[in-house]
């Protein structure tokens, strides 16, 4: 592969299915890391019911767009509910989390200065 590659852990050229990239595993969270530079990231995650990513802050906007099920997520004192189809915007240096409200698949893009 040339080094001029920035994506990875995903097939090049061809059509795909995000939310199959990632499998739910019983009483966990998977992850795979699609890119991790200076700037961006962008991981899948799996969350199986009830798992969750407890409070903390990121120094870039996170965009989460859902792929497959229904997540609980806190952003400062805003408490909202999303499911398959709907992304959410968390900004950057704000408190916020995410707990799985079912099993729930998502791609996670955090943009960074």
């Amino acid at each position: 592969m040339s080094e001029n590659i920035f994506i990875k852990n995903i097939p090049f050229s061809e059509t795909v299915d995000l939310k199959e990239l990632v499998n739910y595993e019983s009483g966990r969270v998977v992850s795979r890391t699609l890119a991790q530079k200076q700037g961006v990231g962008i991981t899948l995650f799996a969350f199986d019911k009830g798992e969750e990513i407890s409070t903390h802050t990121a120094p870039g906007d996170a965009m989460v767009v859902v792929l497959d099920g229904k997540t609980r997520i806190t952003i400062g004192d805003k408490v909202l509910e999303a499911v398959a189809g709907q992304t959410v915007v968390m900004p950057a240096n704000t408190p916020h989390a995410l707990e799985a409200l079912e099993p729930f698949k998502m791609l996670l893009v955090v943009v960074k200065p």
